[in-house]
């Protein structure tokens, strides 16, 4: 009789925490549904009745990394134009199309176009100013916004719509590659002393970083200088190479 009492008081238990928990998610669940519900109703709002035209992605995407700026430092929002950019960083290379460029308010201005690269195949000159990628406007962007179009996987293909004297025309370019090296600088500052920059941490750093140490030993280098500021970081597996490199085993 006293188990029976137990077992009915331990299903009465579990029957409550049971109901709690649903009761606790149906409430989280309309709250969330009640939050979506009222940013849906401000955008409409906004897309009606605001003085100036607005852009949808780029409202949604402040609007995310707004609300997950005072979580923590890890929780972050990676839009497809900042997944492209931190796959960038990580290789080391992307797909260009050989150009020096301005970013202005009707969208990105050639200033320089490279002999052989996909811009000067395409016929693209100086002067030039791009106003749409892949049917996409690019006016009223933002500079980081705007540096990512031209930028992307090697032998993709995207068209461009391009104002030259008031005319526009579209063309089609196939991005090339283009390598990033981490080590843009390298040499001797004095007879003993070597100097070694790396700029990130990317797929090509402990390479090249090794290249660039044995290269230097080979001109009498016995001391080293190696400049990391302004590094923003980026592999670990390629910052363990590099410190694997330069600490013996077993050292912190």
């Amino acid at each position: 009789m006293k188990n029976f009492k137990i077992k009915k008081k331990t299903i009465i238990i579990a029957l409550v925490a049971t109901v709690f928990l649903t009761y606790s998610f149906k409430s989280k669940f309309f709250e969330v549904a009640k939050q979506i519900e009222i940013y849906n109703t401000l955008f409409k709002e906004l897309n009606m009745y605001y003085v100036d035209e607005i852009n949808p992605a780029e409202l949604t995407n402040r609007a995310i990394k707004n609300t997950l700026k005072d979580l923590d430092p890890y929780t972050n929002f990676y839009n497809e134009q900042d997944v492209e950019t931190a796959r960038i960083r990580r290789a080391g290379e992307y797909g260009g199309i050989g150009v020096s460029v301005f970013y202005t308010k009707q969208g990105i201005e050639i200033s320089e176009v490279y002999k052989g690269y996909s811009a000067d195949k395409a016929g693209l000159k100086a002067g030039d100013v791009i106003v749409a990628v892949d049917n996409q406007s690019i006016k009223n962007m933002n500079r980081e916004q705007l540096s990512m179009f031209l930028k992307g996987t090697p032998n993709s293909k995207f068209s461009v719509e391009v104002v030259r004297q008031s005319k526009s025309f579209t063309k089609e370019i196939i991005r090339e590659k283009v390598v990033v090296n981490p080590v843009p600088f390298a040499e001797m500052i004095d007879a003993e002393t070597g100097y070694i920059t790396l700029t990130r941490f990317n797929d090509k750093a402990s390479s090249e970083v090794k290249k660039a140490y044995r290269k230097l030993k080979k001109q009498g280098m016995k001391k080293l200088v190696f400049d990391l500021r302004y590094n923003p970081g980026g592999s670990l597996l390629e910052s363990i190479r590099i410190s694997n490199f330069f600490l013996p085993k077993g050292k912190k």
